[in-house]
């Protein structure tokens, strides 16, 4: 095959020809996952622990809290969930690139035992949710000093 364009039969469609007016899109045939799935990498979750709590925070935009679920389990699993529908199509639009995530999604996080799970609260706010487990306070070890005889 020639790298060279053809004078006589028009423009090649090769992405290897330097000359083809076809874009390279190397994504094409990668197998992304379907909206039907759930999503480990719809958005970013960070979990820090500060002498209180664990605070956890996730970048939800363009959602709204009714669309948002946190529970907590039993076995101190806390649970976020929600799902981000699809932008309706109109037929007489012409889509060149579809990024954003759409379909449900879901993160689970089991906790450490100093977990105060009946004390959690969330909050939302420009598309950020918090999430705060406050910390069990924990007992400083009563020392008693014991007297020497002798």
């Amino acid at each position: 095959m020639s790298l060279i364009p053809s004078w006589f039969g028009g423009r090649r469609s090769n992405v290897f020809d330097p000359f083809s007016l076809e874009l390279w899109d190397p994504f094409k045939d990668f197998p992304f996952p379907n909206s039907t799935s759930l999503s480990t990498n719809f958005w970013g979750v960070h979990w820090r622990e500060t002498p209180e709590a664990h605070v956890f925070k996730a970048d939800l935009p363009g959602l709204k809290k009714e669309e948002v679920k946190v529970e907590v389990e039993d076995d101190r699993v806390l649970q976020i969930s929600g799902e981000r529908n699809v932008e309706k199509e109109d037929k007489n639009d012409t889509w060149h690139r579809v990024e954003r995530s759409s379909g449900k999604f879901l993160r689970r996080f089991r906790l450490p035992e100093n977990a105060r799970m009946d004390q959690v609260k969330a909050s939302m706010e420009n598309g950020v949710l918090t999430v705060t487990v406050p910390k069990v306070e924990e007992k400083k070890p009563e020392v008693k000093a014991i007297e020497i005889s002798g």
